[in-house]
This record gives structure tokens, sequence and C-alpha cells, in this order.
């Protein structure tokens, strides 16, 4: 049986005419951005000790922007397939986001009460890093088919 690929043609032509897939487009790599260098911080700050407080801020600019994306994100699926999360298309990605989620959450929640000591707060945002990528991987191959099935001819899916 053949697959009905990622769009249907309507919901392309909805993708394609919306601003939230610019959006999508611009606070993807700045997130991504976010990531690297907070990640570096984040490892030099486990490793020396040195950079707390630089890494503490890399990982809230980071988490700020995660939900930024997240939200825009909802928005977008809303306007391309009419439902705020977990359209059959994106579903997976959009349950392993809700991880992400969670685990940046703690991340600040923990920071604001202090349940963890500062080693233990940065490999929490590690574990909640490691999703991210995972995330971001899957987001990425989603980006792939989307291409491949708009350069195939009419009538074919990727």
């Amino acid at each position: 049986m053949a697959s009905a690929g990622l769009y249907t043609a309507e919901e392309r032509v909805r993708r394609d005419a919306t601003p939230w897939t610019l959006v999508q487009g611009i606070l993807a790599p700045v997130q991504f951005l976010a990531f690297a260098v907070s990640l570096v911080l984040v490892l030099r700050y486990l490793d020396s000790g040195a950079g707390e407080t630089a890494a503490t801020v890399s990982i809230i600019v980071k988490t700020l922007l995660l939900y930024t994306i997240m939200v825009t994100g909802a928005i977008w699926e809303k306007v391309v397939f009419g439902r705020y999360l977990f359209a059959p298309a994106f579903y997976w990605e959009d349950v392993f986001s809700m991880l992400v989620l969670a685990l940046h959450t703690a991340y600040l929640v923990c920071l604001a009460t202090g349940w963890l000591e500062p080693r233990a707060l940065m490999w929490l945002a590690l574990a909640a890093y490691a999703t991210y990528v995972i995330n971001a991987g899957q987001f990425i191959l989603k980006l792939r088919a989307a291409r491949l099935q708009g350069s195939a001819p009419a009538g074919v899916t990727a």
C-alpha cells in the first residue's frame, strides 16, 4: 500500500501560505545555535567548575527559545493540520517534544526552588539537551520527507 505522504495537497498549500512556516524556519536554527553555545558552557562548567552563571543563563535562554518554538509550532500545526498538537503527520515528534519540555521545565523548577545543587542542575540540563537532540533529529527527518514529497512527480509519494 502506498503512503499518503506527509501533507495532503491542501495542507501543503496552507503550510506554504502561513507565515508560521517562516517563523519555525528561523527559530529552529536560532534554538540550535543557543543549544550549541549552552552545551559548550555546561560542559565547561562540569569539567572545570568555571562559568556557572554563564551556563545557567544559557540554559534559561535555550529553554525560553524552546517554549517559543513549541508555542509557535503548535500554532503552525493548527493552521496546517487543524489541531494544535498531535496531528497524525507529527504525532511522535509531538509526543517526544512533551518529554523535551518536561525536562527543560524540570530544570527551571529545580533552579528556582533550589532542589538541586549546581552540578546536578547541569546534568539535568544535559539530559534535557539529549532529548532535544533526538527530537530535533525527528523533525529534520520530517523536513527531509516533506522535501522529497514536494519534489516527487504528481501521484508519487515519498
